[in-house]
């Protein structure tokens, strides 16, 4: 009579005498738990999750091509992008629960591509020092306390102080409470500066909304800086709209005006300060990145977002050089804004 024997043990099924482990004992317990990569359904499960990890791959490493013409949609992905890795410990969960080979292993491709995108942000480059302390703040038209606001922001003993958003019948609190500190000013239509440091030829620049929303200046820092030109600029608004996507059509004309005065800028050091409502990974501000380097992304800590001041999504308020070398970033506390302030401190480039 021909018996039939178990491939895994060599011993009749349906022979409960001794010679294996077993099943609901200690040892077969473990053995159940051994090598469970090695059963073929843990490599044929989780296709789904796997392609949805390839396919965050793709948007993460190929975000720069996702196109502007519906909805902006570019912009979009682009201003909040270092959150889609919060995708990554989803679908990694998933494969677990899925007991998934094929899954777990597809998730390393978008926490790889995260970490080639985002990696260098996690380290801390801040370094001591540094001949130019520099503050940028979008102070919100609506601060129900300016007095205190300009005052936090002298007291970080910065050199340079950029505002941005000042309602013209509050520039004259913010006047008040920085003169202590801040000899020379000037203001342009709704962004100030205010310096430690002589300011000459201030003046506004264009960018195509009707008012003034930006403005340039000289800044005679002497010593091994000398003279700087620092713009202070706010870009128009953008929007989230369900029946026109992304709306960032005039920010992305206003910060192309605005590279264009930069490009053909005399001086070789440029200093840009302000609220551009949008990311450095926004392409759309190529125009200006392309020319310029992010402090924070240089000599920062982390990621530096600075909006909304009440839970920072993303860091929109910017601190961009040009022929200077970024020493130390960093965002201050929190103010009557709705956004938070950012610093950064530079020394004289090698050029």
């Amino acid at each position: 009579m021909s018996r039939l024997f178990s491939p895994d043990t060599g011993q009749d099924p349906a022979d409960p005498s001794p010679g294996g482990p077993d099943p609901d004992g200690p040892a077969g317990e473990a053995a159940g738990r051994l090598r469970w990569s090695d059963h073929p359904g843990r490599w044929r499960r989780g296709w789904v999750i796997a392609a949805l990890a390839l396919a965050l791959a793709l948007v993460l490493a190929l975000h720069s091509r996702i196109p502007n013409q519906i909805g902006s949609l570019g912009s979009l992905v682009q201003t909040f992008l270092p959150w889609l890795g919060l995708g990554v410990p989803v679908l990694a969960v998933c494969g677990i629960v899925r007991r998934s080979v094929t899954a777990l292993a597809a998730v390393l491709v978008p926490a790889l591509v995260w970490l080639e995108l985002f990696g260098g942000l996690l380290a801390d480059k801040r370094s001591e020092g540094g001949a130019l302390e520099v503050v940028s703040h979008n102070v919100d038209a609506s601060n129900p306390d300016p007095r205190a606001t300009a005052r936090a922001l002298a007291a970080s003993g910065a050199d340079l102080i950029a505002l941005q958003e000042l309602p013209p019948e509050r520039v004259s609190l913010y006047e008040e409470a920085l003169a202590a500190r801040y000899p020379y000013h000037s203001v342009r239509g709704t962004v100030g500066l205010w310096s430690r440091y002589p300011i000459e030829n201030s003046a506004p620049v264009d960018t195509g909304m009707g008012w003034t929303r930006a403005m340039r200046a000289t800044v005679r820092v002497g010593g091994e800086l000398g003279e700087v030109a620092v713009y202070v600029a706010h870009l128009p608004s953008v929007r989230v709209a369900l029946d026109a996507g992304f709306t960032a059509g005039r920010r992305d004309e206003a910060a192309e005006m605005l590279a264009q005065t930069i490009a053909a800028e005399p001086l070789g050091q440029v200093l840009l300060l302000g609220d551009l409502n949008g990311t450095v990974n926004d392409g759309a501000l190529a125009p200006l990145t392309s020319q310029l380097r992010s402090a924070q992304g240089a000599a920062g800590a982390g990621f530096g977002f600075s909006w909304p001041a009440s839970f920072p999504l993303a860091r929109i308020d910017q601190i961009l050089v040009g022929g200077l070398e970024p020493v130390s970033a960093w965002t201050l506390p929190r103010t009557g804004s709705d956004h938070l302030p950012v610093a950064a401190t530079v020394d004289p480039g090698d050029g």
